[in-house]
Order: structure tokens, then C-alpha cells, then sequence
């Protein structure tokens, strides 16, 4: 496959028929000049060294040298080769715990910080294996499939944060079952999960995904960040720290103990990370106990740069040019082609353009060597494009988060990534891209599209209110954008039927508390009856019968219980129902 990685420089060839057709004025002119003097063909007898083909001839190959110099600006680029090669190591799926308790800072620089450190460290260290990135909190997603690219890994590290998880929290289970899923189908080759968290597991069935995975053949590490003593969790951009509802500031401890339930189920080892290097040093020694294998790995290379070639021609044309000399040669007299003559020592113009193009090809010949291997935005976007649309959505990502690296105020490359996330239902990371590329886009109409998608995201998990405002503000940059007036109708719609569905559930639940209210008091009046006829009838058989001021003391007392009763109902109902407090840490 031919291509040129930098096509803009193409438009330059337009100079080309303008040069010609300055020349062939200039030829023009110079006939009817010599016209003035006489008859051409006296003139022509006079002059019998000149030649009306040698200053045409080196004005082409001029002219064909400044063309293919244009060509090489473009940078032309030829096909790419495909390679499989063979790596003995194993596979390593890497959990990292992002919810918000791992801002605290009882570790250097923090926990999250210093687990990314580790992650560095891990991966500065593999040779031959395939390591694999998923963050989790609240919920679980896959960062980074299972590859053999450790750019890509270190890439993807810079951009770890607690506010890409729109669910808080901490379901190491999850996070364990993803991480079984995401290995390579290869049998014989060592499988490690890597968790790395404080502990703080708010969900549960940690134990039971543990032992799932070892039975599968996998090892589960566990590495505990933090301290036993607890610390709390600042507030990223200000001075505060997380709180909990009642208003207490939140304490996240390493709960070392959990850590190791897993790692004794999980069949591997529970390693502390504290501030030294002693737990990737550990780490390393319980990841050389698993068994390597061979595997083979698809490695994909660059296009390869053609400049040379266009080069070597480019100096070859100008050698031509430079050999046909203004004047005839003596020696060859006979054998000349080409009959112009001027005077000795002279510099005439095509002289001097043939100097500056000689000065741009040796200036080009070290700086484009410099430049050949280096991979720019655009050709990464190009990449992406090209596996965003053949259905490979995390090597698209991979391949946008390289352009993102390359040049960060890329709104395209920054757009396209969101839909890679979105694709794989990365839905919470998606619409942080979405809103990077809505204030990074200058264009009105990409820029509607960005917030089109964030639109469709909210829509599609029922949050109707930031679907709305989205949908508005695509409208405002575009609005002949119908599809986006469809969906902007359909989500007040659904609104609508989603507040009144609300509003029919409270109505319910408070037509039930009612219709329980009076079943009780019901109940109740019974009850006391009952307790009143039973009263009468031991009342009937005893003698002497009751008094008058007896059975008047006993009907006071029934009416006094049942106020009593009423009025613990009452109070029942006036106090607040009790809800389940949700850890958002």
C-alpha cells in the first residue's frame, strides 16, 4: 500500500505549471527579440554553436528535480510487513483499586500514586510477557487488553483516576472475574491477577471469585496499600476530606486481613506495599515461580519510508542538469547535442536555482532521517480509524490513546477515543472524552457531535435531565441535526413517564401504609372487643355479680388502652424510614 504522510506538501506542485508556463513566455519573448536583429536564418549562421534544445532540455530536469523534491516533502510511505514472533514469559492481568480511598496519603506520594509506581516498575521488568490493565471501584472495566505493547501500558497509567468511575466503591469480586475472562485462550502458560487495593471490599464474594480463578488455573496476588492505622481521604482541588453522611471525616484503613483471605484463596501470596522497593522485589520472585511458555505475537510494522529513493533521484537529475554544460565542449564538439554558448565564468539564473536545491537535498538528507521513525498524531488516528471501523474497539483505543500522547489538544483523536470507550461500554470514561473534545473542538459541527454522544450515553442509562442538556447544546451548534431533535423529544418523554411513575410508586407505598394503618387499628377495636366480652362473661359467672362503679373503672380502662394504641401508630408513622447507607469510598 502506497501512501504520503504528509500530503499537504502535494499542493506545491502547483508551482510547476506556473514555471512552465513562465518559461515558455520568456522563450517567447526572446524569439521576437532576435527577430529585430535580422533573419533567423542568417542569425542562425552566425551563430553556430547555439542550440535551441540545450536550454530547454536543463530547464525540464530542473524543473522534474523541484517536482520530485515536492514528492519527498510529502513524505511517501510503502505498505506494511506483518511479523510473528515467538516470546517465552506468561500473562499478567493487573486489577487496580481507583475508588476514592486511594487518594489517602499514609503512603508516598498516595496510595494510587504509589500503585501506579509499582505498575512501572512491574512492567519496566517484563521482557517476554503479556501484561493486561483493568481498573476498578465500584464496577469493573478492562483499560487495557491483554498485549505485548508496554508503551501502551505505560501510556495508559498517566491516565488512572478515581473520577473516570462514576460508580464508587469497592467490588474486588467483580474486578476478579473480569481479570479470568481477559486471558489469552493459551494452555500451559503461567496466569497471574495482580489486585492491588487497601482492602476496603463494600460488596462481597471476593473469597468466592478467588477460589473460581484459582481453580482455573490462575494465581491471585494481592497487594495491600495503605496502613492498618488508617488515614483520610482528601478531596481532590481543595483542602477537605471526605466525609460520611452523618458528617464524620472518613478513616480508610488497610484491611490487611481480607487481603489475605484472598490471597490464600486465590492460591498466591499477600505482599504489603510500603514505602521501599521490598514488595516489587517480592512480587518479582513469586511471578518467576510460574511457568513460561512460548507463545506467538503479531507485531505490526510502520509504514516504511520511500523518501530515499525520491532523494537519490532528485540528486541524479541534478547531476544531468549540472552535466550539460552552457557552452559546447571542445572535445565533443562533434558528439554535442546542444549548441547554446555564453560566456566562461558566468552565472546565469538556473545556476543559482540549481545551488538552492542542492543546499534543500542535503539539508533534507539529515533532517528527514531524524523524522522517519517517529509516528505523529495523525497517522495514529488513521490507525484507529482504520480498527475502530473493522470492529477491533481496544486496539482502536490503544492506537488513539497513542495520538492523545502525541499531541493532547488532538480533539479529533480525543472524539474518536470516546467512541472507542463508548463502544465497549465504557460508558463513564467515554463521557469524559466526549467533554475534553466539546472544549478542546473548534469546529461547530464536530463539536455538536460530541455532545450528541454524551447525550446518547446518558439516554441509554436513564439519566434523562443530562441526556436533555446535552441534546440542547448539540442543537444550538447544529441545529438542522433532526436526529438529534428526535432523541431530545424522546428523552422529555421519557422523562415525563419516568417522573410519573415515581409519583405513582410514592402514591402506592402511601396508600399501603394506610390501608396497613387501618388493618391494625381494625385489628386492634377487635382485640379489645374480644378482651371486653371475655371480661363480661368471667364478670357473669362470678358472685356477686359487678358493680355499676366496677364495670365503669373496666370501660375506661379499654378506652384509655386504645388511645394508647392509637397513638403508638401515630408515632410509628411519623418517624423517618431508615436507609441503607452506601459507601461512595
Amino acid at each position: 500500500m502506497f501512501r504520503f504522510e504528509d500530503p499537504i506538501y502535494l499542493w506545491l506542485l502547483v508551482l510547476i505549471p506556473i514555471l512552465a508556463l513562465v518559461r515558455f513566455i520568456s522563450y517567447r519573448n526572446q524569439r521576437k527579440r532576435l527577430r529585430k536583429f535580422g533573419d533567423p536564418s542568417l542569425l542562425k549562421e552566425l551563430m553556430p554553436d547555439v542550440s535551441r534544445f540545450r536550454p530547454s532540455v536543463k530547464f525540464w530536469v530542473l524543473l522534474g528535480a523541484l517536482a520530485l523534491l515536492i514528492v519527498m516533502l510529502a513524505r511517501p510511505q510503502l505498505g506494511t510487513k506483518i511479523s510473528h514472533e515467538k516470546r517465552v514469559g506468561i500473562e499478567t492481568i493487573i486489577a487496580l483499586d481507583i475508588s476514592n480511598s486511594m487518594r489517602a496519603e499514609d503512603i508516598i506520594p498516595s496510595r494510587l500514586d504509589r500503585s501506579k509506581m509499582m505498575i512501572e516498575n512491574l512492567v519496566d521488568h517484563f521482557t517476554n510477557d503479556k501484561i493486561g490493565l483493568i481498573v476498578f471501584a465500584g464496577d469493573a472495566f478492562v483499560q487495557l487488553p491483554i498485549t505485548s505493547d508496554y508503551v501502551s501500558a505505560k501510556m495508559f497509567l498517566s491516565s488512572i483516576d478515581p473520577s473516570m468511575m462514576a460508580t464508587q466503591g469497592t467490588d474486588i469480586a467483580r474486578a476478579i472475574e473480569m481479570a479470568t475472562h481477559s486471558f489469552t485462550q493459551e494452555e500451559g502458560i503461567g496466569k497471574a491477577i495482580i489486585v492491588i487495593t487497601d482492602g476496603e471490599d463494600h460488596e462481597g464474594g471476593a473469597l468466592e471469585a478467588a477460589e473460581a480463578a484459582k481453580d482455573e488455573g490462575m494465581r491471585v496476588y494481592v497487594l495491600g496499600v495503605g496502613s492498618t492505622n488508617g488515614a483520610p481521604i482528601p478531596i481532590s482541588g481543595t483542602g477537605d476530606y471526605m466525609t460520611d453522611r452523618s458528617g464524620n471525616t472518613v478513616m480508610s484503613a488497610l484491611n490487611e486481613d481480607m487481603c489475605k483471605q484472598i490471597a490464600q484463596a486465590g492460591g498466591g501470596a499477600y505482599i504489603h506495599v510500603e514505602n521501599n522497593s521490598a514488595a516489587q522485589q517480592q512480587l518479582d520472585r513469586e511471578l518467576d515461580k510460574l511457568a513460561k511458555k512460548e507463545t506467538s505475537t503479531t507485531v505490526y510494522s510502520e509504514f516504511d519510508e520511500q523518501f530515499q529513493a525520491v532523494g537519490i533521484l532528485v540528486l541524479l537529475l541534478l547531476i544531468i542538469e549540472i552535466c550539460i554544460l552552457d557552452r559546447r565542449n571542445p572535445l565533443l564538439k562533434n558528439l554535442s547535442l546542444f549548441k547554446r554558448k555564453v560566456e566562461s565564468g558566468k552565472w546565469n539564473e538556473n545556476t543559482h536555482v540549481r545551488m538552492i536545491l542542492l543546499a534543500v537535498i542535503s539539508l533534507s538528507s539529515f533532517l528527514f532521517p531524524l523524522s522517519s521513525d517517529a509516528q505523529t498524531d495523525r497517522q495514529y488516528i488513521r490507525q484507529g480509524n482504520k480498527l475502530f471501523h473493522s470492529g477491533d474497539y481496544p486496539n482502536a483505543e490503544v492506537s488513539y490513546r497513542k495520538a492523545i500522547e502525541k499531541n493532547p489538544k488532538n480533539p479529533q483523536a480525543v472524539f474518536n477515543l470516546g467512541n472507542a470507550l463508548m463502544a465497549q461500554k465504557k460508558d463513564s470514561a467515554a463521557v469524559v472524552q466526549f467533554e475534553n473534545a466539546s472544549k478542546l473542538e473548534t469546529n461547530p459541527l464536530r463539536k455538536a457531535k460530541a455532545f450528541h454522544n454524551m447525550g446518547v450515553v446518558c439516554q441509554s442509562h436513564k439519566m434523562y435531565g443530562e441526556a436533555i442538556e446535552a441534546y440542547k447544546n448539540a442543537l444550538r451548534l447544529n441545529p438542522a441535526d433532526n436526529e438529534t431533535r428526535y432523541n431530545l423529544v424522546l428523552c422529555k418523554h421519557q422523562q415525563q413517564k419516568q417522573q410519573q411513575n415515581q409519583q405513582n410508586q410514592q402514591g402506592g407505598n402511601d396508600d399501603k401504609k394506610q390501608d396497613d394503618k387501618k388493618d391494625q387499628q381494625k385489628k386492634d377495636q377487635q382485640k379489645d372487643q374480644k378482651d371486653q366480652q371475655d371480661d363480661k362473661k368471667q364478670q357473669e359467672q362470678q358472685k356477686p355479680q359487678m358493680s355499676k362503679e366496677n364495670a365503669e373503672q373496666l370501660l375506661n380502662a379499654a378506652i384509655q388502652n386504645e388511645k394508647q394504641t392509637q397513638d403508638k401508630l401515630q408515632k410509628a408513622q411519623q418517624q423517618p424510614q431508615r436507609r441503607n447507607i452506601q459507601k461512595n469510598w
